[in-house]
């Protein structure tokens, strides 16, 4: 069976457009719903915004797809590991919790960048809130499938012989 086969560059647009609509669903949840995000949620939002920057140049760029494939694979694969954080925070007994910070305004304001950056991956108590689900899954657990699909698209990039038809 001879299935279809498109190039990388469709390929690489899917992946931006894929990343595009995690942030559209992001702000639509933080703003029409009312769900202030936590730091590992910026931090997702970030690894998100930075995959779909690696897909969008690679399908614009149209070269090197090895390499981009490799670099949004990483990346998206560093958002994965930051969602398994924070699933882990989430699924910890209520007296193990890390305790709540100051808010990241405050935090942006009042400490050295590599505080901010520590706290924002490290994670706090709010963190630990399951504000939404959506068939029983909470919103880091689909962004850990999202990023886990999107280091799979990049990985089969880098795994096509590059070959048009």
């Amino acid at each position: 069976m001879n299935f279809v086969k498109f190039s990388p560059r469709i390929f690489f647009f899917l992946g931006f457009t894929a990343c595009a609509c995690l942030l559209a669903v992001g702000a639509y949840l933080q703003i029409e719903e009312g769900l202030e995000p936590c730091p590992l949620c910026i931090s997702q939002r970030l690894a998100i915004l930075a995959t779909g920057i690696i897909f969008l140049a690679a399908g614009i760029h149209n070269r090197g797809r090895k390499v981009y494939a490799v670099l949004a694979g990483l990346s998206a694969l560093i958002g994965a590991s930051i969602s398994m954080r924070h699933i882990w925070i989430q699924h910890l007994p209520a007296d193990e919790v890390p305790e709540c910070g100051p808010g990241l305004d405050y935090v942006f304001k009042h400490f050295p960048l590599a505080d901010t950056v520590k706290l924002m991956l490290s994670g706090t108590g709010e963190c630990a809130k399951i504000d939404w689900t959506l068939l029983g899954l909470s919103i880091p657990v689909w962004t850990l499938l999202a990023f886990l699909s999107l280091a799979a698209l990049a990985m089969l990039q880098f795994s096509q012989d590059g070959k048009k038809k």
